[in-house]
């Protein structure tokens, strides 16, 4: 039995290999071992799995947010061998989790477009550049936090056409000191921030958002896909929910810059299951 893991900080899916066929797949609370405490970690290995989940598993693949560093692998290794004493243990980052699920064992370049932003360049077995990520402060160009944080200061600015900041204040409400306020006050400023592009979600079709979500696409691609070797002639590959749900804006960005589509997938555990059962 293999047991699969694709491990976020707010959940993990976990998927059982049985002789090749999913025999199990369920969700628990995620973990990231850069600010999630021991006691925690095992807590959520020991208490949220099935009932009946079995304990004979011979491997565990874990790919995980924050375990970009052996440190972290190794500590996220002990909280799954204290239950599972026998299996033989893998841990690793999510950027190899994007690489495996959707490109396999070919060569390419897969990137993360989601909550947060990334890339890597991958040679069938192994990431062999990745680009710098500085995270959404600074960096994360494209993500849901960038589009997120665009939104609304086209908003606050002044920029947006008056039919669509008549939807967003009519949605959201917001004044500007409640907007400083939450965003440097309260936990977790780049989920609050990415909340806004949900608005770009609902009005994709307007032309004002295609155009500062294309822009945003079109940073990524200059900053973290179009800084590899050989890149006018890789398959790009994506995996996460921004990719996904605005991926008709994505393509357009990758045409016009004749770059190879490869896959869009929103998550990639079934990537991985097909990746672990060749």
């Amino acid at each position: 039995m293999h047991l699969i893991a694709d491990g976020g900080s707010t959940k993990t899916e976990w998927i059982l290999i049985d002789r090749q066929r999913v025999a199990m797949r369920f969700l628990t609370q995620g973990f990231n071992p850069n600010y999630t405490d021991w006691e925690t970690m095992t807590a959520i290995i020991n208490n949220e799995f099935p009932a009946d989940f079995p304990e004979n598993v011979e491997k565990i693949s874990y790919y995980g947010s924050g375990c970009g560093n052996e440190k972290n692998c190794q500590l996220v290794a002990a909280a799954l061998r204290q239950r599972f004493t026998t299996a033989e243990i893998e841990v690793t980052h999510d950027m190899m989790a994007a690489a495996h699920a959707v490109l396999g064992h070919e060569k390419g370049i897969a990137c993360i477009l989601g909550t947060g932003a990334n890339s890597c360049l991958y040679d069938g077995k192994s990431i062999v550049n990745q680009a710098v990520s500085l995270g959404y402060l600074v960096g994360d160009e494209g993500s849901g936090t960038y589009i997120g944080k665009k939104v609304v200061r086209s908003y606050f600015y002044d920029l947006m056409p008056d039919d669509l900041r008549q939807q967003f204040e009519a949605e959201y409400h917001l004044s500007h000191k409640d907007f400083i306020d939450r965003l440097y006050h309260y936990p977790q400023p780049n989920t609050y921030l990415s909340s806004f592009c949900k608005f770009a979600g609902e009005h994709c079709q307007n032309a004002y958002i295609q155009q500062l979500v294309g822009d945003c696409f079109n940073e990524f691609l200059n900053v973290f896909v179009c800084r590899y070797e050989d890149f006018e002639n890789l398959n790009v590959s994506f995996v996460g929910s921004v990719a996904y749900h605005f991926q008709d804006i994505l393509k357009v960005c990758l045409e016009n810059k004749d770059l190879h589509l490869g896959e869009i997938i929103q998550t990639p555990a079934d990537g991985l299951v097909k990746y672990h059962c060749k």
